[in-house]
């Protein structure tokens, strides 16, 4: 790992960090992949290590026995694990599963609590993290409230494709009504709505995003404050960069 630069890594937090701090945990870190449906942290289950994301997205699930719905989406701004760790717990009621295949950098929870107690700065960066994470969370029960499924499916395909860099998805309509908590002639019939205005296409397995401008006028005020928030918090700057 010491050949690992800062500035070479695509994680957000971890780019975020005082040079001193990030040198401190680089021993610790390891490389690794995630592979698609990888369960990353199993609900009420000890967490053992934190993973921060480099590429890939993760979906954070509240799971029933009525149904799976997601509550949150993780790509390489977050640290996944590490808000219970943060809180002096140990678990989290949540499910952390792989949405889309990628890697992280990981860490053991012991090394992290040992480094974020002797470094407040770095502790300081991850409570900040779940400030913005409560924040997405927080957008993701508006757009539940108040967003049509149409205004709800775009802003999770924007999501999406800022944590993916790219202009396909691959998702079925199964997976898509699963993780907006909706039926399935719902979304088919929000999806139809978003190809009649040309903003996406739509194939077997993916869906491609064809007009960005127009997916974020559909999604509205449910999409935009937490991206701005996050750059707010972590970077200093009100531009939303993911």
């Amino acid at each position: 790992m010491a050949d690992l630069r800062q500035a070479d890594l695509r994680n957000r937090l971890l780019r975020a960090l005082a040079p001193e701090d990030f040198a401190a945990l680089l021993p610790a870190l390891r490389p690794g992949a995630m592979a698609l449906k990888q369960v990353l942290i199993s609900a009420n289950t000890p967490v053992e290590t934190v993973h921060f994301v480099e590429a890939g997205i993760v979906s954070v699930t509240s799971d029933a026995p009525s149904g799976r719905v997601e509550i949150g989406l993780l790509g390489r701004e977050a640290a996944v694990g590490v808000l219970p760790i943060l809180l002096e717990d140990d678990r989290s009621p949540h499910t952390h599963f792989v949405q889309m295949a990628g890697r992280v950098q990981s860490i053991d929870v012991h090394a992290l609590r040992v480094m974020m107690e002797a470094r407040p700065a770095l502790r300081r960066v991850l409570c900040r993290y779940v400030r913005a994470q409560h924040i997405q969370t927080a957008q993701t029960a508006f757009a539940n409230a108040k967003g049509s499924t149409a205004m709800r499916l775009a802003r999770w395909l924007l999501m999406c494709q800022d944590r993916s860099d790219r202009d396909e998805i691959t998702v079925t309509q199964e997976f898509m009504s699963l993780m907006l908590g909706v039926e399935r002639p719902g979304v088919t019939t929000a999806l139809r709505a978003l190809q009649r205005d040309e903003l996406v296409t739509k194939r077997r397995g993916v869906v491609q995003i064809i007009d960005r401008d127009g997916l974020l006028d559909r999604a509205g005020d449910t999409y935009g404050l937490a991206e701005i928030e996050y750059a707010r918090l972590i970077e200093g700057n009100t531009a939303p960069e993911l």
